[in-house]
């Protein structure tokens, strides 16, 4: 029998993922991911208030914070047709924007960038060198000679104090790092200043929605009235904040996250051509200009990329039940008709059906279901969701922006178009929408301070707020783009109240299990695509692909009751 890797939790992401893989010598021949916690937030907003869901399904995730949010109001405003002002569009933007720039630096340096930088290593660099090293990718201001060694006595004095902490645990001396010690320092150096970046980028949250983590949404509009003279409403204090913010997030990308990554990312060309998969990519598309009802506006399209195929995008709609389904063949859910079939969100089921096994248990039984997550497709294809599948999307669809920023990437590391899909591409193209989205943000600041000055002023449309105006019966759906990928939200409303809610969201697209014809999810496929094991006790290539979706498994399993009490405790002895 050939060997199978277990990683089981993988770390340095947010909730509760397993991956097996089945070794064929050194190369990883199939891979099965798994959730390994119930997800039931649908049950719990059946029955509420459709103005109340967003509180809710914004506790989804701990580490998205808004996202959820911002589809829930949108999903009820798209049932009651429901408009909201130009300004609210714009702070909408704007905090998801910021989610998005807080998010992706995050991920890079926290989450991620410690599958290709071995921090003991830069015990050993010469912060003259590394000097000379950062200042020749980039006019960052912190990197002279005495900075960095500063900073190697910082990260000396952990190892010798024995309180690694954040850097313990993990497989350094791995023969897969290639950095040298000195480009490790810099990468160690700018880890640590991101973390005290990331508290004042957090802040534009508070300005807008009152608090980070889960700020204030509502539907019809934002929480926040603009009165340039009061000090209980958006006020010009607090915009100059704001643009404040915006500069420093754009001069951290420019400067430091940008720099970085083509830096690290060329000791690793291999990785172009490794962990793609599907070559399916999806988009719901975002940041619209002038309204969620015009996609033409939207900076980020809607569409649907089949086989790598950049010359057709595919028209996607949410609302046609033989495009989006989710099935739960391999899932440890049910369905009232039987576990093969297909269902629409707006039909959508969570019944639960577990069958599995109790830990501790040495693998899973990956003929029958083995995940708490569903299986969504794309008229009937598995797809990728995220970074990648957006920054193609803006490709393949001609933008300028996104067309000069890959081709220089792809120039730099010298690599052929064929590159962006992969882990390598994947990584690249977090890196590249952030540059992208943290520049659209001036331009939708820019706006808001004229619509202001031309003296409109309205956030919030309070047409259709008293339920009696309601239809008895409506259903809508809410999508944006999270960092992590296409999240949409499904509602029906009956008679003033949650009849079913679903959420699709980025981690079930990518990292859901084989659907009933056997198709695999994009981290399964990703894993089955080229992947050599130096060390299997070490799987550090399976971290790499599976980092570079930027996992976040909350939004995809999570369990309480309706009042919040405890269902199950899980003792391993």
């Amino acid at each position: 029998m050939s060997e199978r890797i277990v990683v089981d939790p993988i770390t340095r992401i947010e909730g509760h993922l397993r991956i097996e893989a089945r070794m064929d010598g050194d190369q990883i021949a199939e891979a099965w991911s798994s959730g390994t916690m119930v997800r039931g937030i649908e049950i719990i907003l059946k029955g509420r208030d459709p103005r109340d869901a967003w509180a809710f399904a914004q506790r989804i995730c701990g580490v998205c914070t808004l996202v959820h949010g911002i589809a829930s109001v949108r999903s009820v405003e798209n049932a009651l047709n429901y408009s909201i002002p130009a300004n609210a569009q714009l702070i909408r933007n704007l905090m998801i924007g910021a989610q998005f720039i807080h998010d992706h630096v995050m991920h890079f340096y926290h989450l991620h960038a410690l599958d290709w930088v071995d921090v003991v290593s830069a015990l050993s660099a010469d912060p003259k060198a590394t000097s000379e090293l950062a200042q020749s990718i980039s006019s960052w201001p912190k990197s002279s000679p005495g900075y960095f060694s500063d900073m190697k006595n910082k990260l000396k004095n952990f190892v010798e104090a024995g309180q690694l902490g954040i850097f313990a645990n993990a497989y350094w001396g791995h023969p897969a790092y290639k950095l040298p010690p000195e480009a490790n320092l810099m990468a160690v150096s700018h880890y640590l200043e991101a973390l005290a970046w990331q508290r004042d980028v957090a802040r534009l949250h508070t300005i807008f929605g009152g608090k980070n983590p889960h700020p204030n949404f509502l539907v019809g509009g934002v929480p926040c009235p603009i009165d340039l003279n009061s000090d209980s409403a958006l006020n010009a204090e607090r915009l100059a904040k704001v643009q404040n913010i915006i500069r420093q997030m754009q001069v951290f990308v420019d400067q430091v996250y940008v720099p970085d990554t083509l830096a690290i990312a060329g000791f690793y060309k291999e990785w172009a051509s490794r962990g793609e998969g599907l070559g399916n990519f999806l988009t719901v598309g975002d940041f619209p200009e002038t309204g969620m009802n015009d996609p033409s506006s939207y900076l980020i399209p809607p569409g649907a990329i089949l086989d790598r195929d950049l010359s057709t995008i595919h028209e996607v709609d949410l609302n046609a039940p033989d495009q989006v389904q989710e099935f739960v063949g391999h899932s440890w859910y049910d369905y009232s008709n039987g576990k093969n079939q297909g269902l629409h969100p707006y039909e959508g089921e969570t019944r639960f059906n577990y069958t599995g096994p109790k830990p501790p248990y040495e693998h899973l039984d990956v003929d029958q279901s083995y995940s708490w997550m569903k299986s969504p497709r794309w008229k009937g294809h598995a797809m990728e969701v995220g970074p990648l599948a957006r920054v193609l999307m803006l490709y393949a669809s001609g933008h300028e922006q996104t067309r000069d920023l890959v081709d220089m990437t792809l120039k730099t590391l010298d690599v052929p178009v064929k590159a962006l899909f992969s882990t390598l591409g994947r990584t690249a193209a977090r890196t590249l929408e952030t540059k992208i989205i943290a520049d659209s943000m001036q331009t939708w600041y820019d706006n808001l301070i004229g619509n202001i000055r031309k003296g409109e002023t309205d956030t919030f449309n309070d047409r259709l707020w008293e339920p009696s105006s309601w239809p008895s019966e409506a259903k809508g759906v809410g999508f944006m783009e999270a960092p992590r990928g296409a999240l949409a939200h499904w509602i029906v409303i009956r008679n003033g109240k949650i009849d079913n809610y679903q959420a699709v969201v980025p981690s079930t697209w990518n990292a859901g299990p084989r659907d009933p014809a056997g198709q695999p999810g994009a981290y399964e496929a990703a894993l089955q695509d080229n992947h050599q094991m130096a060390d299997p006790r070490q799987p550090i290539e399976i971290l790499r692909t599976i980092h570079s979706f930027d996992p976040c498994i909350a939004c995809a399993v999570h369990v309480t009751d309706p009042d919040g009490e405890e269902l199950v405790q899980v003792k391993i002895k």
